[in-house]
């Protein structure tokens, strides 16, 4: 009899014990997810102490290995945030620009900081400059929203470029994974145009009544970090895909009409001069229906990759652009 009293004893300490432990659980869980928020937002805060002019500087002087935000500084000191996509290829990826499509309609409107804001103007064939100016504006966070442009664009001397492709309005932190198309160049072709586009582009202005389409400046073979060839032939229309080899990022490429396209984001045109449905950017002048940051991705079929279109997928994302 006293040994099942004993035993009914100790299974009741047990039970209370166990009660007991379960309960401090459940009150020590919010205190830990609290301490936990703080130290994860007290090492983000840690990344403004920085001093660095590129996401490589900060990673082979930090060892910092998260993507995510950080603080750069300007030759000249002046400080600004942007996206570092420490990953890729052995990270110290610096975001500097993005090139966003607010109205595929608008032609030359509000919000088309490539090409102009100002309309189809031939008095201003450079349009608003913004390839080869040192004007900056948007906000890292929002680069798939808007177009976004940091003093990295001019400051930062680098050799190589990556691009991904990010579906309109994505966060931050699911850019790398829900990107269409990612890729960057490894051969240090940027070292020949002075270390950035903002030196490119002085070389190679982007604008109408430029040249023959033959005269085109620098297509880079590119490695694909997400994608190949393939799906890169694909995101853009039937015609266009006979007038370009994928497999290439190519610089102000030039159309029938003489107006210089900035960008030809995962191609080289090699037959026809019809860039304009396929590459990006440009100046103030263009055809009309050509006008725009995405200058005719919706010609004959908005979002259908059919004809001269782009695919609604290549349409409605927006194209990052990373020096490292």
């Amino acid at each position: 009899m006293l040994y099942h009293m004993l035993l009914f004893l100790v299974v009741l300490v047990l039970v209370e014990h166990l009660t007991h432990t379960e309960a401090t659980r459940d009150v020590e869980t919010p205190q830990n997810l609290t301490r936990t928020n703080f130290e994860h937002l007290e090492r983000l805060s840690n990344r403004s102490r920085y001093v660095a002019r590129s996401c490589k500087e900060i990673r082979d002087r930090y060892n910092e290995q998260e993507d995510g935000l950080y603080y750069l500084t300007t030759a000249n000191g002046m400080v600004y945030q942007t996206f570092c996509d420490m990953t890729t290829a052995g990270g110290g990826w610096t975001l500097v620009a993005s090139v966003h499509e607010n109205s595929i309609n608008g032609r030359c409107t509000v919000g088309d900081r490539w090409s102009s804001q100002q309309g189809n103007n031939l008095n201003l064939p450079d349009g608003d400059g913004n390839w080869s100016n040192r004007n900056t504006f948007g906000t890292a966070e929002g680069a798939t929203s808007d177009d976004f442009k940091n003093p990295g664009y001019y400051d930062i001397k680098a050799e190589d470029m990556s691009v991904w492709h990010v579906p309109n309005n994505f966060p931050l932190d699911h850019w790398n994974l829900a990107a269409i198309l990612r890729y960057h160049t490894n051969n240090r072709f940027l070292r020949l145009y002075g270390g950035n586009l903002f030196q490119l582009f002085k070389h190679y202005p982007v604008r109408y009544n430029i040249g023959s389409c033959s005269n085109r400046g620098p297509a880079v073979p590119i490695v694909y970090d997400h994608g190949d060839r393939e799906t890169t032939r694909m995101f853009y229309g039937l015609k266009p895909r006979k007038e370009f080899e994928p497999g290439f990022i190519t610089f102000r490429a030039i159309n029938n009409e003489r107006a210089a396209m900035a960008i030809c984001s995962g191609v080289k045109p090699i037959a026809g001069c019809n860039t304009e449905h396929y590459c990006i950017g440009g100046g103030g002048y263009f055809y009309p229906d050509q006008c725009g940051d995405f200058p005719s991705f919706d010609y004959d079929s908005l979002g259908m990759g059919q004809g001269w279109s782009a695919s609604k997928e290549m349409t409605e994302a927006a194209v990052l652009l990373f020096y490292r």
